[in-house]
């Protein structure tokens, strides 16, 4: 019996993937549960494997190809019995006469051929289904002979040559739908929202002074490290019950409040940001809110998120601290209305009780939407962060 191998229903709002790589190839064998492809949408990566155990009889939808929700990759032949002979990925065949067309011809090939009156259907492409590429053109200058050329247009050989040493020194890759789907959602903020950022510092002599006391026993008890991030998730939170207009949302002309605190915390995975969320933080101890960012990084970094990681998040907040960032402005995660960006810890001289002294400061920013948040509204949240990583204490006793 053959199976269709097809592509799962992934989300509501997602209906294509893209074939990202195939773990086997036509004819292989193949047990039950064996990963067989790997899909990549706008959001997630997605596994699928095999259904039950037998040989995979062929490849429908190849590596890079892009495919709709129920769309079928392949067969797989259940059992031992014989499995189709290994189909070669297919190309498609251009006939020649396209390869003068201006959809295949960019824009530079086709300068090119006519700044040296060249025959394009007497050039012989290299590229992908046979385009003609710069080099190819190139190459048929230098070795060419008088009669390829009208007198009237001697080959500038060269500045097509210089053009060519140009060429070689670029890499012109696809951009990955995540990496798509981050840039769309970047530029609809900033098109949809009146977004604006507001500073301030904090000091963190008292977040440090915590984290080296109970460093060890914190992770003697509950297998983790205590981190940073747990103290500024905590605070959010306490910023965000004072001020409930940064935790909501704007819908239409309606304005959404938020009572539940499901907190983003933006990643930097090698597929491109991705923004795990941390549901009802805010019944979170320390202990378990490093064990769910901890599980979240493996994850991101595995390429195994799912959109239930993704999705619902009702603020973020961004470390561009761990790549050395002393202050940005960072964007934001369309419908929320505000993001916290960390930053570098840095020694510096500030004044205390009247003298100079050198504490851990660390620049924080704020980032809303003025739609919905006032700037009043803006500070006093920050503030508010700020007060809580000064004086830790006030997270264990809600003050």
């Amino acid at each position: 019996m053959t199976l269709d191998i097809t592509v799962p229903e992934i989300g509501e709002s997602i209906t294509e993937a893209t074939v990202t790589k195939w773990f086997k190839a036509p004819g292989d064998a193949v047990a039950r549960d064996e990963l067989l492809v790997e899909l990549e949408t706008d959001k997630v990566a997605v596994e699928i494997n095999a259904a039950s155990a037998g040989r995979l009889a062929d490849i429908i939808a190849w590596e890079g190809e892009d495919v709709e929700v129920g769309a079928v990759l392949g067969h797989l032949a259940e059992g031992d019995g014989p499995a189709k002979a290994p189909v070669a990925k297919p190309k498609a065949a251009v006939p020649k006469a396209l390869a003068t067309e201006a959809p295949v011809l960019t824009p530079a090939v086709r300068r090119l051929i006519e700044e040296n009156a060249l025959d394009a259907n007497a050039i012989q492409g290299s590229g992908k289904d046979g385009r003609i590429l710069k080099g190819d053109v190139l190459k048929l200058l230098e070795a060419s002979a008088p009669a390829t050329l009208t007198p009237e247009a001697p080959a500038p050989v060269a500045p097509a040559i210089a053009e060519l040493a140009e060429t070689a020194r670029e890499e012109r890759v696809p951009m990955s739908r995540l990496r798509q789907r981050v840039a769309e959602r970047l530029k609809e903020a900033q098109n949809t929202a009146a977004m604006l950022t507001t500073f301030n510092e904090a000091d963190l002599t008292g977040v440090i002074a915590a984290r080296t006391e109970y460093r060890d026993a914190f992770e003697a008890k509950h297998g983790v490290r205590l981190g940073f991030m747990s103290f500024f998730i905590k605070a959010a939170i306490a910023a965000l019950k004072d001020i409930p207009s940064v935790n909501a949302e704007i819908d239409g002309t309606d304005i959404v409040y938020k009572k539940y605190y499901h907190i983003g915390v933006a990643v930097s995975a090698p597929q491109g940001l991705v923004v795990p969320v941390l549901r009802d933080a805010d019944k979170l101890g320390f202990a378990e809110i490093e064990k769910r960012i901890a599980a979240l990084g493996a994850k991101a970094k595995d390429g195994k998120l799912s959109m239930d990681d993704l999705s619902g998040g009702t603020f973020t907040i961004s470390n561009g601290g761990v790549f050395g960032s002393l202050m940005s402005t960072p964007i934001l995660n369309p419908p929320q209305a505000g993001i916290l960006g960390m930053h570098k810890i840095q020694e510096r001289p500030i004044a205390v009780d009247g003298e100079m002294a050198i504490r851990p400061m660390m620049y924080l920013a704020l980032s809303y939407d003025h739609r919905l948040i006032d700037g009043r509204e803006a500070v006093t949240f920050l503030v508010r962060i700020k007060e809580c990583i000064e004086a830790p204490e006030r997270l264990l006793l809600d003050l």
